[in-house]
């Protein structure tokens, strides 16, 4: 119900009420009752939802972007790993190192370089530093994309000219913890989605473990891509906008999937295999 008055709302947030109006008037939230008199009455859910975007504008998100995340339905899944297993339950997760990860993931994006015409090309990358070791890779990538996104943890959403477009994840989302690589086109599709195994502070770098699967089903993919879409929209509205739309525009992947696989599983193998043989890159990758 909704009871709270104003006051009483900014006295349980920390929110002013000044604040709270200017909220309202340029953004649309919080959007209170009003009482036969005009005052205004917001219940205990506005409460939790003004909490919650004061705490991402305290960590540097933007205003709007932390609106559209916390109004996001709850429930949403923003787990790729989950979609995938959800879409494609005959997957069997395989326990893999961050090097073999690292090999498999270049195998993917070459082979969208070699196949794909105009893809969508999405991938988290858990932390910012390990973005920028590869940000020139993915500036070549982004040349003949349709879209191309990553996300980590950013400082702030950015639209670099000619490069992929930089959205922050929230630290309590499992996007997080998670490996994902997204590659959908018309005559290509691919995805890889990995978590990564808890209690690996000792551990190397190039050597912890994630369990992994990976598919080229078009549906799956599409799924994947869709789930990774929807979490940048949520915390980088303002440069992404229906960016959701786009991926009807894309049509589902229909090359021969024999000849996909092969070409895609021999460049895995081969990548692999040169990156056991090679001693793993001092460099987070």
């Amino acid at each position: 119900m909704a009871r709270l008055s104003i006051g009483e709302v900014s006295a349980q947030t920390g929110v002013g009420e000044g604040t709270l109006r200017m909220w309202e008037q340029r953004y649309g939230f919080p959007t209170p009752e009003r009482t036969a008199a005009g005052a205004r009455r917001y219940s205990e859910r506005d409460v939790e939802l003004i909490r919650q975007i004061a705490r991402d504008r305290d960590r540097g998100l933007a205003m709007r972007a932390a609106i559209a995340r916390a109004q996001q339905p709850s429930g949403r899944d923003v787990s790729v790993f989950a979609a995938m297993r959800r879409e494609v339950p005959g997957l069997i997760p395989q326990r893999l190192s961050k090097w073999a990860l690292v090999a498999i993931s270049r195998a993917i994006e070459d082979e969208s370089l070699a196949a794909a015409e105009r893809p969508v090309v999405l991938a988290t990358f858990q932390r910012e530093r390990f973005y920028r070791h590869v940000e020139r890779r993915w500036e070549e990538l982004a040349r003949t994309a349709r879209l191309a996104v990553v996300l980590a943890d950013f400082p702030a959403p950015e639209m670099p000219l000619w490069k992929p477009i930089e959205v922050p994840i929230a630290p309590d989302v499992p996007l997080v913890r998670e490996w994902a690589l997204v590659v959908d086109a018309a005559g290509y599709a691919a995805c890889l989605s990995a978590w990564e195994i808890p209690d690996q502070e000792e551990v190397a770098d190039q050597d912890r473990l994630f369990e992994a699967i990976w598919t080229v089903e078009p549906d799956a993919v599409r799924e994947a891509a869709r789930v990774l879409l929807r979490t940048a929209v949520a915390n980088g509205p303002e440069l992404l906008g229906n960016a959701e739309r786009l991926l009807d525009d894309v049509p589902p992947a229909r090359a021969d999937a024999v000849r996909q696989l092969n070409a895609l599983t021999n460049r895995m193998v081969g990548y692999v295999a040169r990156a056991g043989v090679a001693a793993p890159p001092a460099t987070p990758v």
